[in-house]
């Protein structure tokens, strides 16, 4: 069941019976020429509904701007300082609880957001630990990437040419879910580089094209609705352990 497609009567319902959400999280952001600005957050959010849809559990909105950042350089990139990301959670966290959520999953398409996400945790739960309040309150993190048997997945699927950033696997879910927003674009090299960077400008002086370490052209759609199907049924089981209210 997606939150916003149900009645405050629907949700007031189904806490009666579980008291788990998943919060899709993203960014808007560069992915190379092939990759849309959206494929963070897409990739959340389409893992999250289909994985709703498998295991019968409530799905929130997607939260799609994140900590961006670094991609800040290429045209279309919109970036929340980690401050205002730290406080958009807290604030999603406080109103999910008031409601009564105790399991409050937030599936993540989206690297950078990880260490801000994770302090905007910290945060809540020092707050909670202050007020001495002893209700339990699990937040949970999950990298759709990081799913249990993604990363061997995506071993055997791209055994070279994967990367870190505009990779084949993210845009092979999009293209999956959104078949009419395929890019085909000649690459050049057909394998970016990798490495560091500081800011913004020094990434877009070292990945001109946005890509890094990724050969983009390696996304297929069948490889993305494996993919998804994969990741939604390990999210699955990660809720299975929040089933009972």
């Amino acid at each position: 069941m997606l939150l916003v497609e149900a009645t405050w009567k629907e949700i007031e319902s189904h806490l009666a019976t579980s008291r788990a959400i998943v919060m899709p999280i993203g960014s808007v952001e560069q992915h190379g020429p092939m990759g849309l600005l959206g494929t963070d957050a897409m990739c959340a959010e389409i893992i999250a509904r289909r994985a709703g849809e498998l295991g019968d559990f409530l799905v929130g909105p997607t939260l799609s701007l994140g900590m961006a950042q670094s991609h800040l350089a290429f045209p279309g990139t919109i970036s929340l300082k980690p401050s205002t990301l730290m406080a958009v959670v807290q604030d999603v966290v406080a109103s999910l609880s008031n409601s009564g959520f105790r399991h409050i999953v937030f599936l993540n398409g989206h690297g950078g957001n990880i260490a801000t996400v994770t302090t905007a945790f910290g945060e809540i739960h020092a707050h909670r630990s202050l007020q001495q309040d002893p209700e339990n309150l699990n937040l949970v993190l999950k990298s759709w990437f990081d799913l249990p048997g993604i990363r061997k997945l995506l071993a055997e699927i791209y055994p070279s040419g994967h990367g870190s950033h505009a990779t084949p696997s993210e845009i092979a879910i999009t293209q999956h879910a959104f078949p009419h927003a395929v890019k085909q674009v000649a690459l050049d090299p057909q394998t970016a580089p990798d490495g560091g960077f500081s800011d913004a400008h020094d990434f877009r002086r070292r990945y001109p094209d946005g890509r890094k370490g990724a050969n983009s052209s390696l996304a297929k759609p069948e490889d993305g609705a494996r993919l998804t199907e994969a990741a939604a049924q390990a999210l699955v089981q990660e809720m299975a352990k929040y089933a009972k209210a």
